[in-house]
């Protein structure tokens, strides 16, 4: 299958572990994906504050609407060229920033997958369960074949706990706790500020981080995973934006 190129450089995205694409997704796509996320606020899995929705550890599964972007032409554009053509969404989370759930999150990498049921299988492991789906870490060599494309719902500035990142760092493989600290030292982290549309390019492995937002409004992110391969052993991606609700 021919893709469309890319409107972000691919040897730059392969260097430094993440890219910014602008305008992704078309306005009115914007309006229907927020429509349809206030739609299922209520619905089981998702995850509130002072009864304020801000997030969601399901979203491909249980948002029709959250598939379809998953697999649209827009999106899939700008993961083929780095996994290749076989490339499908395998979990999607919204995450919401609002005045009654404003967090921050340290430095850290994107280590463990969602998968739908526990088989033991050679390099997985810890397993965990989060809101009842079991995660587990894999191989280096799984997240290192998978992409994270976060889709802006809202305008995101200085002031709304953007994403950070530290370019380069995912080529390290995981990295502890001095390793962080190593890396802050050499590298300047770059702020991630993306307007309603826009699509955040990363590598799992890159080390990233947010802080609080200091105006909180809303920030709504979609976070979208990719892969290209089945996994082994017995263990199926616990999402597939190829199939329906289960």
């Amino acid at each position: 299958m021919t893709t469309c190129a890319p409107c972000y450089q691919l040897a730059d995205f392969e260097r430094d572990g993440y890219a910014i694409a602008a305008d992704v997704v078309r306005p009115e796509v914007v309006d229907d994906l927020c429509r349809a996320l206030d739609a299922i606020a209520d619905n089981p899995g998702t995850l509130k504050r002072e009864g304020a929705l801000y997030g969601m550890r399901d979203a491909l599964r249980s948002v029709p609407e959250v598939r379809e972007l998953a697999r649209s032409p827009e999106l899939l554009d700008l993961v083929r060229p780095i996994l290749g053509d076989a490339a499908f969404a395998v979990r999607a989370l919204l995450f919401d920033k609002t005045p009654e759930a404003n967090w921050g999150v340290p430095w850290h990498q994107d280590l463990t997958i969602a998968v739908r049921e526990r088989h033991d299988a050679p390099g997985f492991g810890p397993w965990t369960v989060k809101a009842g789906i079991t995660h587990v870490r894999p191989p280096v060599a799984v997240l290192q074949r998978m992409v994270t494309l976060r889709v802006h719902l809202d305008d995101c500035d200085e002031s709304q706990g953007p994403l950070q990142v530290l370019p380069g760092s995912h080529r390290e493989g995981m990295v502890g706790a001095e390793a962080t600290r190593n890396w802050l030292e050499l590298v300047r982290p770059v702020t991630c500020l993306a307007a309603r549309g826009s699509v955040v390019l990363m590598r799992p492995m890159i080390l990233h981080a947010s802080s609080s937002a200091e105006s909180p409004r809303r920030r709504r992110v979609i976070h979208l995973e990719y892969a290209a391969d089945p996994l082994p052993g017995g263990l199926n991606w616990f999402e597939s934006a190829n199939e329906g609700p289960r």
